[in-house]
């Protein structure tokens, strides 16, 4: 595969609550918005790829933009089921079978949803009737232990949603759109400890659609488009501890997060100095911390002076999370991933409005990178340039 892949089209369904449509119209919605960024018609469309954990198939989306016999192909990966939508697209694309592909994530969850199973995980009952099938438990005691290891704080743990609200106060498409300020985080109600309610992420609604082509039809198109350097999706090593794992090995093991972070970068020939703005999976406020380490951006423990800093603000080294991330938009599974890489198209095209990131030389960045994370261990990077 050589084809240069772009995504030149964009389109997003607000997320948060939306009680008039359902979890497959939201997604019906972005595809439509993003076919008009792209000044596109569904019957362009030459091949489809897309999920939701919750809300339908995706290619019963046919029934709304039209029955053009496209080939729709039904992803199914838990949180990276978008991230896994955008590789197939891009994989599509890259081999020359096509020239124009669709990659789209949607879902709906009522509130109190992500009640996972132990057996749908392959665990036994024990597992679930001690609580560790209650996320929120999960990851208390990973940021615990990372913590304790590493030496971060809880109140750097509150700045990072501090900074996720400030940031969700400018962008149309979150859900949370009011800054709330450190006190009140520090002292809201604990949910798990170290974690107070506004350090966590809830379950939501909301749609993302992307719009890939060949360099050929970009170009033929007078596209503004951007270039996806490189897409990497990686499952878990022996010895890792990650979500839905019911033991923690005596050796240090490795993690599918830096696996896939390394053989993005790789790929893409760059490092992470090179990116200018990052989106990174933040279930709760301890994950952007321990994300930020595990995909290269600083080493374990400096997340205390990056965010007393600043550094990762709008106007920080790296900004991250423009929108505000998980915190503030909530977690639709299906269409999380692809949300961070619609933030980053934004960015990268210098459409971003109030959140707009600058980059080194004043014009807008030129590398965006986008990291998904979700059970049970995988984790799915994407980096893109313009």
């Amino acid at each position: 595969m050589s084809e240069s892949v772009y995504i030149i089209g964009a389109g997003i369904h607000p997320f948060g609550r939306t009680e008039e449509r359902s979890g497959r119209e939201q997604g019906v919605y972005a595809v439509r918005e993003a076919l008009k960024d792209a000044g596109l018609e569904w019957a362009d469309m030459e091949c489809a790829y897309g999920g939701s954990a919750a809300a339908g198939s995706a290619d019963i989306m046919v029934n709304e933009l039209g029955l053009t016999s496209l080939p729709f192909t039904n992803v199914a990966n838990g949180c990276a089921t978008g991230g896994s939508a955008l590789a197939a697209a891009q994989q599509a694309i890259a081999s020359g079978m096509y020239d124009l592909a669709l990659a789209v994530g949607f879902d709906k969850h009522p509130r109190g949803a992500f009640n996972a199973k132990p057996a749908d995980y392959g665990l036994p009952d024990w597992y679930g009737q001690t609580g560790m099938m209650l996320t929120t438990q999960f990851f208390a005691l990973k940021i615990q232990r990372y913590m304790q290891l590493h030496g971060i704080s809880r109140e750097t743990l509150g700045r990072v949603a501090e900074k996720a609200f400030r940031n969700g106060a400018k962008t149309p498409h979150a859900w949370r759109r009011s800054e709330i300020d450190l006190e009140t985080i520090m002292n809201a109600p604990m949910i798990n400890d170290p974690l107070t309610k506004f350090m966590f992420c809830s379950p939501s609604e909301g749609g993302v659609a992307l719009i890939l082509a060949s360099e050929k039809k970009a170009k033929e198109l007078g596209a503004h488009g951007v270039k996806i350097a490189k897409i990497a999706v990686k499952t878990r090593p022996p010895d890792s501890f990650e979500v839905f794992q019911p033991g923690v090995s005596v050796k240090e093991g490795g993690k599918p997060t830096v696996l896939a972070s390394k053989a993005a970068f790789e790929g893409a020939g760059i490092g992470p100095e090179d990116v200018e703005v990052a989106q990174l999976q933040d279930t709760e406020s301890g994950a952007e911390i321990m994300h930020m380490a595990e995909n290269g951006f600083c080493k374990d423990g400096e997340q205390e002076e990056w965010l007393a800093n600043g550094w990762s603000a709008l106007d920080g080294k790296l900004p991250i999370n423009t929108d505000g991330g998980c915190l503030a938009c909530g977690e639709p599974i299906g269409a999380s991933g692809l949300r961070q890489v619609y933030e980053n198209v934004e960015q990268l095209r210098g459409r971003a409005g109030e959140r707009q990131v600058a980059g080194r030389d004043g014009k807008g960045p030129k590398i965006g990178y986008s990291h998904v994370y979700g059970a049970p261990g995988l984790s799915a990077v994407a980096i893109l340039e313009r």
